[in-house]
C-alpha cells in the first residue's frame, strides 16, 4: 500500500516553518493517540504513520532529501537512519508525544529533561463535620494537617546546603537510557540515577537527600456563610510539598453537616415542625417558634388550625452561599396534639364537649364519611 504524503498526513503546506510543523503534529498526535481511540482497529497504525511522517520533516536534512525524492529518499539498504524501517525511531518520537500528552497531568512540569522535571506535589483531602449553625453563620476552624513540607535547610533540592545537585553523567539529565537490539530501540530507567537525572552527592542531613520532610501543620479554615452538605473548598497549595523544588498541592476540605434536631434543610429553605396544643388550635393563640440565628419568631394561630399546616417565615432560613444572593424561608408546620394521661374530670368534661357538638364543628369528618356512605351505596348498585 502506498504511503500518504507526509505533509498531508500533518495536515500542513509544503512551506510550512518548523514552529508550524511542530504545533500540527502535537494537535494530531492528541487527536489519534491510541489510548483516545480504543475503538479503532487502526489507530495504532495512524499514530505511527503521524510519527513517521514528523519525524523525517522535523530534521531539515531528512525533509530536503524528501522533498526532492520523495518517500523513495528512505527506501532500500541505508535508507535513513535509526532502528525502524524507513529510518523511523520509533520509541525516540513515541517518548516526545507521551511527554507532550501527559507530563502537565502526571504532576510533570514543562522543559528539561523528563527525569529532570519538577513534578507538583499531591492533594490532599480533609473530612469536616459541621453543625447547621456554622453553615448558616460562618465560622473559622483550625485543623490539623499531616502531610510532607519542604526541607528548609536545603531548600527542597536534597543537596546539602551549600552544594547543588549534579547532572547524572550516565543519561545526561534524561533519567533514560536507550539500546539498540536489532530493529529494536530499548529505553529503560537510569539505573545510576533512579530516573532522577540529577545525582545528590552530599545528601541533605535534615531530609537524608529526600528534599521534603513529615511535618503537621495548623491550618486556619474559613467556613463560608451558607455552604451544604457536600460542598468542598479548596486551599491552594496547601497540600504536600512537590519534589525536586515543583509547586506544591492542593488541601480540599470536603464538608457534611450533622443533622439538627429542630430544622431540615432544603436548599436555602428550613422546616420546623411545631407541636400546639388541641385547645390553641381549636381557639387560637399565638406561639413562638426558634431561628436559627438564635432569635424567635411569633406565629399567630388562627382558629381552627388544623396539623399540617404550615407558615411561612420569610428571609429567616439559610444565607445565600457566601452571603450573595437573598435568603431562604423558614416554613413552620403546625403539629396539632392529642392529650393524653387525662384525669377522669378531663375525661368527663370531653365526653360532654363532644355532646354538645354538631356536624359544622368537624367539616372533615362530616365529608369524610358521607363520600364513604356514597361509596358503598354505588358497590350495592
Amino acid at each position: 500500500m502506498s504511503k500518504r504524503d507526509f505533509y498531508d498526513v500533518l495536515g500542513v503546506q509544503k512551506r510550512a516553518t518548523a514552529d508550524e510543523l511542530k504545533s500540527a503534529y502535537r494537535k494530531k498526535a492528541k487527536e489519534l493517540h491510541p489510548d483516545r481511540n480504543p475503538d479503532d482497529p487502526k489507530a495504532d497504525q495512524k499514530f505511527k504513520e503521524l510519527n513517521e511522517a514528523y519525524d523525517v520533516l522535523k530534521d531539515d536534512q531528512k525533509r530536503a532529501a524528501y522533498d526532492q525524492y520523495g518517500h523513495g529518499a528512505f527506501e532500500g539498504p541505508g535508507g535513513g537512519r535509526g532502528g525502524g524501517p524507513g529510518g523511523f525511531d520509533f520509541s525516540t518520537s513515541f517518548t516526545d508525544v507521551f511527554d507532550d500528552l501527559f507530563g502537565e497531568f502526571m504532576g510533570g512540569r514543562r522543559g528539561g529533561g523528563g527525569g529532570n522535571r519538577a513534578q507538583r506535589g499531591s492533594d490532599l483531602r480533609y473530612n469536616m463535620e459541621i453543625t447547621l449553625e456554622d453553615a448558616f453563620a460562618g465560622k473559622t476552624v483550625p485543623i490539623r494537617v499531616p502531610g510532607s513540607v519542604a526541607c528548609e535547610p536545603c531548600g527542597g533540592t536534597g543537596a546539602e546546603p551549600g552544594t547543588k545537585p549534579q547532572t547524572c553523567t550516565t543519561c545526561s539529565g534524561i533519567g533514560k537510557v536507550r539500546a539498540q537490539q536489532g530493529f529494536f530501540t530499548i529505553e529503560r530507567t537510569c539505573p545510576t540515577c533512579q530516573g532522577l537525572g540529577r545525582m545528590v552527592k552530599n545528601p541533605c542531613r535534615a531530609c537524608s537527600g529526600a528534599g521534603r520532610v513529615q511535618k503537621e501543620r495548623t491550618i486556619n479554615v474559613s467556613i463560608p456563610q451558607g455552604v451544604a452538605d457536600g460542598n468542598r473548598i479548596r486551599l491552594p497549595t496547601e497540600g504536600e510539598a512537590g519534589l525536586r523544588g515543583g509547586p506544591k498541592g492542593d488541601l480540599y476540605i470536603f464538608l457534611s453537616v450533622a443533622p439538627h434536631p429542630l430544622f431540615k434543610r432544603e436548599e436555602e429553605n428550613l422546616h420546623c415542625r411545631v407541636p400546639v396544643s388541641l385547645t390553641t388550635a381549636a381557639l387560637g393563640g399565638h406561639v413562638e417558634v426558634p431561628t436559627l440565628g438564635g432569635g424567635r419568631a411569633r406565629i399567630s394561630i388562627p382558629e381552627g388550625t388544623q396539623s399540617g399546616k404550615q407558615f411561612r417565615l420569610r428571609g429567616k432560613g439559610m444565607p445565600g452561599l457566601r452571603g450573595q444572593g437573598p435568603s431562604g424561608d423558614l416554613f413552620v408546620e403546625v403539629m396539632v396534639e392529642t392529650p393524653v394521661n387525662l384525669n377522669k374530670k378531663q375525661q368527663d368534661l370531653l365526653r360532654e364537649f363532644e355532646k354538645a357538638g354538631s356536624e359544622k364543628n368537624s367539616p372533615e369528618t362530616t365529608n369524610f364519611f358521607a363520600r364513604l356512605k356514597e361509596f358503598f351505596n354505588d358497590q350495592k348498585d
